[in-house]
């Protein structure tokens, strides 16, 4: 059987790091791919209008384009298939949170669980329980302009397996060298993030992400094997970091439309009735 040459190439490179790669069991991984081209994951801090730490490929603004609540529709069918296959990764909300403040496009605000918190501490001012000087009044509370939704299209995890390409390339001994290895395989995830208008009710702006990396399976290791578990999983799981990446590609593609943003218009006005005339 013929082989183009940098296919052979590419196959030797891989069986050489892999018979480099420490006698352990488990699973190594790589860096996940934004878009399938670039590494992206979410890290630092953010603190008001300036950030520490965070990833460089990340998108910016010299401004806040206005206020921003992220609203995860845990009743939405997407989140049961999400939370049945991650359970040790938890809600997406906060990871979204820091990547938005880190970006200084929108000020984030509050609505999620917290919120229930900020108005017990209301309650208990007005019941007199707080001390003099305490600060809390209406018309405090900061409105939120647009709501981000944040979903999850696929997240697929061991395709493209290379464990049996080598095995196939290189005769007995490739069989040899793919059981060691334990196959390769590429991990893949797409997101998508919606930008609703709180005042109009309007769609503001969608984008679409995705990210891809590879596992690399030693003695039969599975996919993120050992790393998983607790509020971590987002940052220190293989399945985290794509699935964190997917969404860090689809804020920069939406952050990128909306500094060409133009308000769609339809002639007579939003809402009175519109161009697609039905007949009598």
């Amino acid at each position: 059987m013929m082989f183009r040459r940098s296919n052979l190439l590419r196959f030797l490179a891989l069986a050489g790091a892999t018979l480099a790669l420490p006698l352990l069991s488990g699973c190594l991984s790589t860096s996940p791919k934004l878009g399938g081209s670039s590494d992206m994951t979410v890290t630092g801090a953010a603190g008001g209008a300036s950030s520490e730490g965070g990833n460089s490929q990340l998108e910016r603004c010299s401004e806040p384009l206005g206020t921003v609540a992220v609203d995860e529709d845990q009743d939405a069918p997407w989140w049961y298939t999400y939370r049945s296959h991650y359970p040790q990764l938890g809600t997406t909300t906060p990871v979204l949170r820091m990547m938005i403040q880190q970006s200084n496009c929108f000020v984030v605000v509050e609505r999620g669980r917290s919120m229930n918190n900020l108005m017990n501490e209301r309650a208990l001012d007005r019941s007199g329980e707080t001390r003099a000087g305490s600060n809390f009044g209406k018309g405090q509370i900061v409105a939120a302009d647009y709501t981000m939704s944040p979903s999850i299209q696929f997240s697929q995890q061991g395709t493209g397996g290379v464990g049996a390409a080598i095995g196939g390339l290189f005769g007995s001994g490739g069989r040899a060298l793919g059981a060691l290895a334990g196959g390769v395989s590429s991990n893949e995830a797409a997101t998508t993030l919606l930008l609703i208008d709180n005042r109009s009710s309007v769609q503001i702006s969608s984008s679409v992400g995705s990210a891809k990396n590879f596992d690399f399976k030693l003695f039969g290791g599975a996919f993120g094997g050992g790393l998983a578990g607790g509020a971590g999983g987002f940052t220190n799981t293989p399945e985290g970091k794509v699935l964190t990446a997917a969404f860090a590609d689809s804020y920069n593609q939406m952050v990128k439309a909306l500094r060409n943003y133009k308000a769609q218009e339809v002639k007579g006005g939003l809402g009175k009735g519109g161009q697609l005339k039905v007949g009598q």
